[in-house]
Order: C-alpha cells, then structure tokens, then sequence
C-alpha cells in the first residue's frame, strides 16, 4: 500500500493517471502530453507500474499502457473500511 500512495503523491503520475483514465496509450503518447523529458515518463511509468495501478502490454513495437482498475477498487475499498 506504501508504493501505492507514494505513486499517487506526484502530480505528474497523477496526470498520467488521469490520462489513461480515458484510453490506453503508449509512452510516446503520454510524453507528448507534458513538458518533461521522456525517460522521466519512463521513469514515472515505472513508479506506477511498481505500484500496480498500470498494466503494460507489448503491442507491435510499441508498449501500450492501461490502468489497473482492480487495484483502485482495492484503495477505495479499503479507504471506505476507515469510516466506521
């Protein structure tokens, strides 16, 4: 849960995040998205990645990026346990 919140604790992952709340994408897509260097999208794709909120799946050559619901259901689950 720990990797969970410090993934959640950037706003750029957020952004992404948010992103792939909307479709899938590949990196290249996401980078094209913010002012900040590619490997520092790759590098926060890592981050949420190790985190389980993304899945990645190769798709030709591209690597394609998608959030893992399951592990939201999860957090909401558990935050919802914290109010009784």
């Amino acid at each position: 849960m720990n990797s969970l919140f410090k993934a959640l604790n950037d706003e750029t992952r957020r952004q992404i995040v948010e992103l792939l709340k909307e479709k899938d994408m590949n990196a290249g897509e996401i980078a094209d998205r913010f002012n900040i260097s590619k490997p520092s999208i790759s590098h926060h794709l890592d981050i949420l990645k190790r985190a389980d909120l993304i899945i990645s799946e190769k798709k030709g050559q591209f690597v394609e990026y998608s959030l893992n619901t399951s592990i939201l259901e999860d957090l909401l689950n558990w935050i919802l346990t914290l109010k009784k």
